[in-house]
């Protein structure tokens, strides 16, 4: 059972429900009064041939049903009461509080189901005095000290996208923890709360540097460390068309390699420490990247065992014969649009394999089946319609 209204959410459950669990979107009828939640956010459509456009394309959602219903009101509660007796899951991302106020809180849902696995994923957590403040993913990385580190050292720090809060910080633990949850609830029984934090997987993604900095007392600076640029054998360089390659000759062997090839065998050994000639060394690479194409040089560079690759567009990720390889893109047919693309499943399973069962759903297109389910009688679900408790 999915409460939540926002990507890093909807990506946690598009997987889990990519790899075969049964998700029933629970969203707001209009009746709910629930304010607009942003551009960021990924609703059911309503039906429509535009709407039938959206959800064909939209992976977020796929493999997922959609009830509409509003929580606000007394009926609503209790057809969420009722699909609550036979959930594995309720997750959902609103801010601290928000659902003890609608009475679906996990207090009030262990009582129902004690076997009830609940989720929450928010941004600091449901505890601590940052619990109730307001935020997105810019301040997420923010606070778990990754954004200090991203960017050049003589400029302000670069924003990834919303790749490190709110799907490696967010998505993926919360993935983790269900799962986790999931199989110690085959062991032992019991259902279990799980506070998924945004922040906390960002502090956790910190890894060695904060080993680093505890085993050592250094503060990592921006623009200073082996893997973030300031070395030039490990950066991103202009080629002769206007596009970049990445090089990432961490190891010496690597970096004696790519010197070989390019003639620069004056720059061998590998440099892991700053030095007077790095700035030579960068001045060099970047004056003889310029020279040729950025498929040229990946053409003459990978086959040499050099960690080189092409940086890519959008449109040139899809078309990449790795990604293509590795079913990345899914051609799928649509009854209505035919064929359309849709991103592949990044775990590949041996027997059970992740699939596209059905495309997204609209706004509220499974609510009778679900009513029906629950005992709902087609008057019943009349009044509820007319009475906007469902959508």
């Amino acid at each position: 059972m999915d409460l939540s209204r926002l990507p890093p959410c909807s990506l946690c459950t598009q997987y889990l429900a990519d790899l075969g669990a049964d998700v029933l979107k629970i969203e707001p009828t209009a009746s709910a009064g629930e304010r607009a939640i942003g551009y960021a956010s990924e609703p059911s459509p309503p039906p429509g041939e535009m709407g039938v456009h959206i959800a064909a394309y939209n992976s977020l959602n796929r493999n997922k049903k959609s009830l509409g219903l509003n929580l606000k009101s007394e009926d609503g509660k209790q057809i969420f009461y009722k699909l609550a007796k036979n959930a594995d899951v309720i997750f959902e991302g609103f801010r601290p509080g928000v659902t003890n106020r609608l009475g679906v809180d996990y207090e009030t849902m262990k009582k129902i189901n004690p076997k009830i696995i609940y989720c929450s994923l928010t941004g600091y957590g449901q505890d601590g005095p940052y619990a109730l403040l307001p935020g997105h993913d810019i301040t997420y990385i923010a606070t778990g000290g990754a954004l200090y580190l991203i960017g050049e050292p003589d400029g302000p720090p670069s924003i990834p996208l919303n790749y490190v809060g709110d799907s490696a910080g967010g998505t993926l633990h919360a993935i983790i923890a269900i799962l986790t949850a999931l199989i110690a609830r085959e062991r032992t029984g019991m259902g279990q709360y799980i506070d998924v934090s945004m922040t906390d997987g960002v502090v956790s993604l910190q890894g060695m540097l904060s080993v680093w900095y505890f085993q050592r007392g250094v503060i990592p600076q921006r623009g200073k460390s082996p893997i973030d640029g300031q070395f030039p054998n490990y950066g991103v360089y202009q080629t002769k068309d206007g596009g970049y390659i990445a090089i990432g000759c961490i190891e010496p062997y690597f970096w004696e390699n790519l010197c070989r090839e390019m003639g620069l065998e004056e720059f061998v050994p590998c440099p892991t420490e700053l030095s007077e000639n790095t700035e030579e060394m960068r001045a060099t690479l970047r004056r003889l990247f310029l020279t040729k194409t950025k498929e040229e040089w990946f053409d003459q560079l990978a086959p040499k065992n050099i960690p080189i690759a092409k940086v890519y567009s959008m449109d040139e990720v899809f078309s990449d014969p790795q990604v293509l390889a590795r079913q990345m893109v899914l051609d799928l047919n649509h009854p209505t649009l035919g064929q359309v693309k849709q991103t592949g499943f990044p775990m590949k399973f041996s027997e059970t394999p992740g699939k596209v069962r059905n495309f997204a759903p609209f706004f509220g297109q499974h609510t009778d089946e679900v009513l029906k389910e629950l005992g709902y009688k087609k008057a019943e679900r009349k009044r509820l319609r007319q009475e906007g408790v469902v959508g």
